[in-house]
């Protein structure tokens, strides 16, 4: 009996469970899928800025990836990527960690063909206190800890004399930057049918954007009509300012302002996670992102494959790699489920075509912006309200049919009954 080709897709986030759900539902002849995660359950990371805010039910939205691979028939494995022998094709995992992070117990995992799908997080670059004093939204676990501070900082308003709102600085004008301001204003005003009457106007906000617009990778109206909805929110919007440093009270500006904040999030920049820079050899950018080709295959190794966030794409005519957006690594995650079972018999994998879809930005329920893509005669229309925030639930909806399959009628029928017994916002 031959022996099974092992695939193993390190990392589960968006396109690395598109992935690897694609591949093992299909069930390809010979091809065993293995998905390895440090967490347990999925959380869709355009939704993190609800988690934080307390806004998203996530024990109705994760996804458990033991489940989840059980259903479909592949294995997954927790763990902590920690490194990989490219001679032996063995990656090996920090599984038991003890309170300060160190590794208890590691596990080696083989593979014939590794697809890294690690995602990204927010670039410090190299900022003064930002690692100590402000806090990220990369994660669910992280998400999870800014919702922690941020009832803190609504308790503390609440019953300390001496503070009387809820400041936070938002440091990065990006899509999670701007969203997240909006949904805190959201999620205060749910809160304040608890009994908190206009706990909204205890909240101060600040988004801060070196560059001279938030939004920049957007279309400039979308850009426009974001910036007026926060400011009519009442978020202090900051253009063209840098950080200079941040400190356990706020941020410092590079042209002297001090901007005061009991919460400090940083949500500027993105780059591949710390691990890619002590990978055995894989030849990165800048930014840590692993080289490919635009077969999506390492420039170092044949056997290891990048998709996502993580990976470094450059278009054949262009000088720049593809952006980090889900968009993109959900693109990829379908030309690899097309093609990498051809691959196991010889066949190359085509070059990659990302085609623009459009850009979304949602504002909580106070509105949503965007652009179309390339849709005929609609291409780069400006969309906005309720056909804007349509689209953008449609896309998540999209990601869920893939993962659920026939099941995901039942997942939305469960979300809508299980909002009916539990608050519109956490108060835990």
């Amino acid at each position: 009996m031959a022996e099974l080709h092992r695939l193993v897709v390190m990392g589960a986030g968006a396109g690395g469970l598109d992935l690897a759900t694609r591949l093992a539902r299909r069930g390809v002849p010979g091809l065993a899928v293995t998905l390895v995660d440090r967490a347990s359950s999925h959380v869709w990371k355009p939704r993190l800025h609800q988690v934080a805010a307390g806004t998203l039910d996530t024990a109705q939205d994760e996804i458990t990836y033991l489940d989840h691979a059980a259903r479909l028939g592949m294995a997954f494995r927790p763990g902590t990527l920690r490194g990989i022998d490219r001679a032996a094709r063995r990656i090996t995992l920090g599984t038991v960690q003890d309170e300060a992070g160190r590794d208890e117990v590691t596990a080696e995992v083989p593979y014939d063909t590794l697809v890294l799908a690690l995602g990204s997080t927010a670039d410090d670059f190299g900022t003064p206190g930002v690692r100590q004093h402000a806090v990220f939204i990369d994660s669910r676990e992280q998400a999870e800890g800014f919702r922690v501070h941020l009832r803190r900082a609504v308790v503390r308003a609440l019953d300390d004399p001496a503070v009387r709102e809820v400041s936070i600085v938002i440091v990065g004008g990006g899509a999670t930057g701007t969203e997240l301001a909006a949904e805190l204003h959201q999620a205060l005003d749910l809160a304040s049918g608890y009994g908190v009457p206009d706990l909204r106007g205890r909240l101060r906000v600040t988004l801060v954007e070196m560059a001279p617009r938030i939004l920049a990778a957007l279309p400039e109206k979308v850009s426009n009509s974001a910036t007026a909805v926060l400011r009519n929110l009442g978020v202090e919007v900051l253009t063209g300012a840098a950080v200079a440093e941040v400190d356990e009270h706020g941020v410092v500006l590079k042209d002297g302002r001090r901007i005061e904040a009991s919460i400090r999030v940083w949500a500027a920049g993105v780059r591949a996670p710390g691990v890619t820079r002590e990978l055995d050899g894989l030849e990165l950018d800048r930014a840590g992102r692993i080289r490919v080709g635009e077969d999506m295959v390492s420039v170092t190794d044949p056997a290891i494959l990048a998709l996502g966030d993580c990976a470094a794409l450059v278009p054949a005519g262009q000088d720049k790699p593809l952006p980090a957006t889900a968009q993109v690594a959900h693109q990829q995650a379908r030309h690899l489920a097309r093609h990498l079972p051809g691959r196991l018999s010889g066949a190359p994998i085509p070059p990659f075509h990302y085609v623009p879809r459009g850009s979304l930005v949602s504002l909580g329920d106070y509105d949503a912006f965007g652009s179309l893509g390339r849709l005929g005669v609609l291409k780069g229309a400006f969309i906005e309200g309720w056909l804007a925030r349509l689209s953008y639930a449609m896309l998540y909806r999209q990601f869920q049919l893939v993962v659920h399959g026939w099941r995901a009628p039942l997942v939305w029928a469960a979300g809508a009954l299980r909002s009916l017994a539990r608050p519109s916002v956490r108060l835990d």
